[in-house]
């Protein structure tokens, strides 16, 4: 009423001055959002607030993947005001993530980002031009030195099952919440990669950085975090979930510091013991080059290598065990297969692998199905360009739809059935299948995927050589999760009884 009676008190020129400058608001909003010709539909989206409401808060892939069945393969939501072009389908994700690589390799401006990491010009995922090209390079180089080709590696991989089996084993055959032992066994390789240690699991220090890595890979990829970049002005004073996220990655720093400045008081230029040595080391003969190499930017790309190295491996891992107690039958299967190759004793090893198919085939079905990263990370048109037929302007936000290449029904026998059968050919030999996409594709490919590999396949192994799985009678686990930037299984606990 007091904004009436304001309006009221003033004159004819003062009224008309006001209506005329909301007038033009209006008009420079909708101007500004119209759609250029050829690009994209999209379900209708609310003035100023778009289609934010529409999507599913718990399973954003899924609401996604039904939009592309109406409208297409190639279509536009709005996020606030800000336009997100997603891609689904094998044929059309392929064209935008390898065909047209070059065109969608940036990550576009995001308000989340820049305040966790000052900008796209530092880290490893979200960093962009010659910083992110210069820094990638240098991090596949150090993981190949102290992971891939560093044959310690795959001893430390069976170390840590070792310890993984004996926490389990702890339990007696009760109930347990598997979760914790598998995050604290997969973190650990790559802090022996990164910090050239592993820790104990009842390490205080170490549950908090896992806590907080769990806590910042959910909420980066939740609704939380599309609702703070869409309305960054609104978010930044609101209380919420969305502040954890920078609550977390702050205390994640404060922890890699720590680690830093232990490195500097014992660093040998000759002999580098992990990513954090190799990378001091680079500093000291690049303080000038531009490139990234600076100890701010260091602890970001170890934030980024703990939550793509971490959180991935440990949720196929958790959708492996939800899979294998829901199929007994597949379980023994793999453990025959395994007892006939290995044995209940010998450690695995990597040169198992040719002579496991059907347990390697198993391992890639718990990828397709479980889809731990349901949507990959949102890239940016380079340059005006067409995909699917559509206009794509530049500096359009593009989001590529794993779901829907994982599930795509050209591409897959039994796309909604957890099917080994997959990855195999008429006589039991594994097949390695084009339409899948683990983890990501094309110049923004997943870093570590190598290392997750083999993590996957020795843990896996290593767990179902040893235990029979199985759950509470009666308890049907399942297969559906709560989606952030990784696909989390709904909580579950196991039996783990020795064979």
């Amino acid at each position: 009423m007091q904004l009436r009676d304001l309006f009221l008190c003033l004159d004819i020129k003062e009224q008309l001055l006001i209506i005329f400058a909301g007038l033009l608001m209006v008009y420079f909003h909708f101007r500004k959002d119209k759609d250029p010709p050829g690009f994209p539909p999209g379900p209708p989206a609310l003035p100023i607030l778009g289609n934010i409401f529409n999507i599913d808060a718990k399973q954003p892939h899924i609401y996604l993947t039904k939009l592309a069945d109406f409208y297409g393969n190639v279509f536009c939501i709005r996020l606030g005001r800000h336009k997100t072009v997603f891609v689904s389908g094998w044929k059309m994700v392929k064209e935008a993530l390898v065909t047209q690589a070059d065109n969608f390799v940036d990550r576009p401006y995001s308000p989340m980002v820049t305040r966790i990491y000052s900008g796209n010009s530092a880290g490893l995922f979200f960093s962009n031009g010659k910083v992110w090209r210069r820094q990638r390079r240098f991090a596949m180089t150090t993981l190949r030195t102290f992971g891939l080709a560093k044959e310690s590696t795959e001893q430390s991989i069976c170390d840590e099952s070792q310890h993984l089996k004996d926490a389990m084993e702890k339990e007696k055959g009760e109930p347990f919440d598997p979760v914790p032992f598998l995050n604290n066994a997969v973190s650990n390789i790559i802090c022996k990669i990164v910090f050239g240690r592993r820790f104990d699991y009842s390490d205080h220090n170490f549950q908090i950085m896992l806590s907080n890595l769990t806590e910042m890979a959910y909420l980066e990829g939740s609704i939380w975090a599309l609702l703070y970049d869409a309305f960054p002005g609104l978010m930044k004073h609101l209380p919420g979930p969305h502040n954890r996220i920078f609550s977390s990655s702050k205390s994640l720093v404060a922890s890699i510091r720590e680690e830093i400045e232990k490195h500097k008081l014992d660093l040998d230029p000759n002999n580098p013991r992990d990513y954090i040595d190799s990378f001091l080391i680079k500093e000291k003969h690049n303080r000038n080059s531009h490139l990234g190499f600076e100890e701010e930017n260091l602890v970001l790309c170890c934030l980024d290598l703990f939550l793509a190295g971490s959180e991935t491996t440990s949720k196929t891992l958790q959708w492996g065990l939800i899979y294998l107690i829901m199929n007994p039958q597949i379980q023994c299967k793999v453990q025959e297969e395994i007892d006939r190759v290995i044995g209940q004793t010998r450690q695995p090893t990597m040169a198992d692998k040719p002579n496991l198919p059907y347990t390697d085939a198993v391992i890639h079905e718990i990828q397709r199905m479980g889809n731990i990263v349901p949507l990959n990370g949102l890239r940016m048109a380079a340059k005006d360009t067409i995909l699917g037929g559509y206009f794509i302007p530049k500096g359009t936000s593009v989001m590529p739809n794993l779901t829907s290449v994982l599930f795509d029904k050209n591409k897959w026998e039994t796309p909604d059935t957890f099917n080994p059968e997959h990855f195999l050919d008429s006589e039991g030999k594994f097949v390695r299948r084009g339409a899948f996409l683990p983890f990501s594709a094309g110049r923004r490919a997943c870093l570590g995927e190598g290392l997750a590999r083999m993590e996957l396949f020795l843990f896996f192994v290593s767990l179902f050589q040893k235990f029979n799985f199985s759950t509470l009678d009666g308890v049907k686990l399942s297969t559906e999760g709560v989606t952030g930037a990784t696909r989390t299984p709904y909580p579950f606990k196991v039996y783990a009884k020795p064979r």
